[in-house]
């Protein structure tokens, strides 16, 4: 008795279920045909007009020949800014980018100011007139807190110029 009344509850349960399925289907397909989409049509695309190249018969700014009449130049009016760096024998700090390094401290033997330079994890001491850096940089001054230099650098039209830039102590826990 009690397996028949479960039977009967199950049947009517899932009828009761099948109802709502065939109410949901038919609501779903009124919202399909009532919804309007909203999609703005692409535009065309433009027409592609090719443009004649026009600089054919112009210098290339590749050819060997433009790069040998500037070496030529070059050669013929040395900057003696760079002609006295490329010269010398290089130090061991120039194989190091400035930005490597970092000043972490200073002191004074003999009257003379040095500088305590941490580059891969090794220190170094730098005095006035040691070279540092990839861009010829030479030591002009040292104080407690900064490393002024000297560097030779090529300016945007190509020129050797000097610049000044500096290395600031780095307090403890950078």
């Amino acid at each position: 008795m009690k397996r028949l009344l479960m039977c009967v509850a199950a049947a009517v349960g899932l009828v009761g279920c099948g109802s709502d399925a065939e109410e949901l289907r038919q609501w779903m397909e009124q919202q399909r045909k009532e919804a309007k989409p909203s999609v703005t049509p692409l535009l065309p695309p433009k027409k592609f007009l090719p443009q004649p190249y026009e600089s054919v018969a112009g210098v290339d700014p590749f050819s060997t020949q433009k790069l040998s009449v500037a070496i030529k130049q070059e050669a013929a009016q040395p900057n003696s800014l760079l002609t006295a760096e490329i010269n010398r024998r290089k130090e061991p700090l120039e194989a190091y980018p400035l930005d490597s390094m970092s000043m972490v401290g200073s002191l004074t033997r003999d009257n003379r100011r040095y500088a305590l330079l941490r580059v891969d994890n090794l220190l170094y001491q730098v005095k006035a007139g040691d070279y540092l850096g990839q861009n010829f940089g030479r030591v002009t001054k040292i104080s407690e807190t900064e490393i002024t230099l000297r560097e030779v650098v090529q300016d945007a039209a190509g020129e050797w110029i000097e610049r000044t830039s500096t290395l600031q102590l780095q307090e403890k826990g950078r």
